[in-house]
């Protein structure tokens, strides 16, 4: 049963699971079905750590190197201010943990995208 994300009801993955949150750090488990989609977005004051657990995760950025596709065992960092959209394009299920820290948490959108 697909759920919507809690933090944020503008978009639904197919689980999201909070292992740990502070103010200043969070952890969550991301499962994202084919074709999910998290859209634009940034953090103000925190840096995203993605780590790829099974199957495909496409990160795409506005900068320099705008996408990347990273397979399981691979790991990716998005620095504060950096607009970044995360994908699922394979064609089974992508799990990854994120790591997101130090810093207070906040999401915005890019208005650009919708």
């Amino acid at each position: 049963m697909r759920q919507p994300n809690s933090d944020r009801p503008r978009y639904t993955v197919k689980q999201v699971e909070t292992i740990m949150s502070d103010p200043a750090i969070r952890a969550r488990y991301f499962t994202l079905a084919p074709e999910d989609v998290i859209p634009w977005h940034r953090h103000s004051q925190i840096t995203d750590h993605y780590f790829v657990l099974r199957g495909n995760l496409t990160v795409e950025t506005r900068q320099a190197e705008a996408r990347k596709e990273l397979r399981a065992g691979d790991r990716f960092q998005i620095t504060p201010s950096t607009d970044h959209r995360l994908s699922n394009n394979g064609p089974s299920d992508c799990e990854f943990l994120l790591l997101q820290g130090t810093g207070v948490y906040d999401w915005i959108s890019d208005p650009d995208s919708r």
